[in-house]
């Protein structure tokens, strides 16, 4: 006689995808593996500028190996190609390091840091002749921008090319002479310089044109310069909620101070 024999078999929770039973231990370590791929995939601007930061630290042929490798994976990579340049410069390899930053700007012609390091790879390797004619160049392309031109004068300072980020600097106020950001950056420069009467005279007009910069106000507090932050509501806003470009402010001495009064106040300024 035969007996039929019936299988034990386990009940587990779980969840069912088509024909197939998923444990709820399987699903929270799938779930846990999408999640990672996702915020791999979705790294904050921070993340990757610390990410640079931290490849830039490392040691220099280990640096080398990791962008050439890139750049097999994707050689229209402007990044890439700048910083292998800036290692050829280093070096001393002028030949590789003008190839990669010609590559640098074919790909991002507007890039001025790769511009300026261009300039100063031919002064670095005794070619003023070609030096200047690549600046000028440069600056005069940038002669119908007031954001290539200041971009283009941070980066000169940086390389302390100081003739050509005067240059653009006062390119760029001419093109933009209400700009907040131009007359601030303008200010720093003469800061670096230790010239504090010229920084001044920026600084203020940078805070006449927007009174809410905490950091412009800070530089003139340690300049002697006492001014007052207006409230949200003190400021006119236009639709966006936004203050507008250019504050009708004067500035005015009270007891030895300087404070920002509205432009028809009837307040005279004290000698």
């Amino acid at each position: 006689m035969l007996r039929k024999i019936k299988s034990r078999q386990m009940k587990t929770r779980g969840f069912t995808f088509g024909s197939n039973r998923v444990s709820i231990f399987t699903f929270i370590f799938l779930l846990n593996c999408a999640l990672l791929l996702i915020l791999v995939g979705c790294e904050s601007p921070e993340m990757k500028a610390a990410e640079a930061e931290r490849v830039r630290k490392l040691p220099t042929d280990i640096r080398k190996a990791s962008l050439q490798e890139s750049l097999e994976k994707k050689f229209e990579n402007p990044v890439a190609h700048y910083e292998l340049a800036q290692i050829y410069h280093t070096e001393g390899n002028w030949s590789k390091a003008e190839y990669h930053y010609n590559i640098a700007l074919s790909f991002d012609p507007a890039n001025a840091d790769a511009q300026v390091s261009m300039v100063k790879l031919f002064l670095d390797s005794s070619d003023t002749a070609k030096s200047k004619n690549y600046a000028n160049n440069y600056v005069n392309d940038a002669g119908n921008s007031d954001t290539q031109s200041l971009r283009l004068a941070m980066a000169f300072e940086k390389q302390q090319l100081d003739e050509y980020a005067v240059t653009c600097y006062q390119q760029a106020l001419n093109l933009s002479p209400d700009s907040a950001r131009i007359n601030k950056q303008m200010a720093y420069y003469y800061l670096g310089k230790d010239n504090k009467d010229r920084a001044k005279e920026y600084l203020v007009r940078s805070f006449q044109l927007d009174p809410t910069q905490p950091e412009v106000a800070g530089e003139l507090g340690k300049l002697g310069v006492e001014v007052k932050i207006p409230g949200r509501t003190d400021i006119e806003t236009t639709g966006t909620g936004k203050p507008p470009e250019e504050q009708k402010l004067k500035w005015v001495m009270k007891h030895g101070r300087v404070e920002f009064q509205e432009a028809d106040d009837t307040s005279e300024k004290n000698e």
